[in-house]
């Protein structure tokens, strides 16, 4: 079981054309009595603008692992919290239950392991009048899912990134 005392991943799913609902989780793994179970339990602790809550599948459902979402940027308004609490939460729940599902993350481990995903939205969703939840929701789901596949498989792998060191850049890189 030493293998999952911290484990890194990321994904980043994007939005249909003409949405502003892309997600890019940075999801944490790990052991409960470890240190990923020591920054869970801290950030149980509230931070003005940047509320965590528990990956619920519905009331009274709280998914297992034990999962923490917080956003990445500042939730300033109802609208965004909403669609924080509700959407986001949502398909973060599913797809960590999807991951015990199809093996990813081991059923006989779910109580021995937490996770914490960061989540971003994107501050145009609340008050985009076509705002599509259904996309909202794929995004969210398909990235969350795809990042904890990478974390427990370490991807990607050292030799990856030395190999891609100078063919791959940054999205948004217009600098080099």
């Amino acid at each position: 079981m030493s293998k999952y005392v911290f484990h890194a991943g990321e994904a980043t799913v994007l939005a249909a054309e003409g949405q502003f609902t892309d997600a890019m989780p940075e999801i944490l793994i790990g052991r409960t009595d470890g240190p990923v179970g020591q920054a869970f339990a801290n950030m149980m602790a509230q931070t003005k603008g940047h509320t965590a809550m528990f990956a619920i599948r519905a009331c009274n459902q709280l998914v297992r692992p034990a999962t923490i979402t917080v956003p990445k940027v500042t939730l300033k308004d109802m609208p965004n919290i909403e669609l924080f609490g509700g959407v986001v939460q949502s398909a973060t729940a599913d797809a960590v239950l999807d991951c015990v599902i199809d093996g990813i993350i081991p059923k006989d481990l779910v109580d021995d392991l937490c996770i914490i995903s960061l989540v971003w939205i994107d501050p145009r969703c609340a008050t985009d009048p076509n705002l599509d939840k259904k996309d909202m929701y794929r995004t969210n789901y398909e990235a969350t899912k795809l990042a904890i596949k990478r974390a427990l498989n370490n991807e990607p792998t050292i030799d990856e990134l030395i190999a891609n060191r100078h063919t791959i850049k940054h999205d948004y890189d217009d600098w080099s």
